[in-house]
C-alpha cells in the first residue's frame, strides 16, 4: 500500500510532508507521493486536516 493524494482536495499546506517519516511527500501546490519511497506506514494520512490522502 501507498499513499494517495486527491489533488482537488489537498491544500498544499505540508503537513503530511512534515510528518513522513522516509521524506516521500513533496509539497509544491499540492502535495506528491514518492512511491518509491513510501512504506505505507499511514502517518500521512493522519496528519492530513483535509482528508486529502488515503492508503491504496
Amino acid at each position: 500500500m501507498t499513499a494517495q493524494v486527491d489533488k482537488k482536495t489537498c491544500s498544499g499546506c505540508g503537513a503530511c510532508a512534515g510528518e513522513c517519516p522516509n521524506g516521500a511527500i513533496i509539497v509544491d501546490d499540492v502535495a506528491t507521493v514518492d512511491e518509491g519511497l513510501c512504506t505505507g506506514c499511514g502517518i500521512c494520512v493522519d496528519a492530513c486536516p483535509l482528508e486529502a490522502i488515503t492508503m491504496k
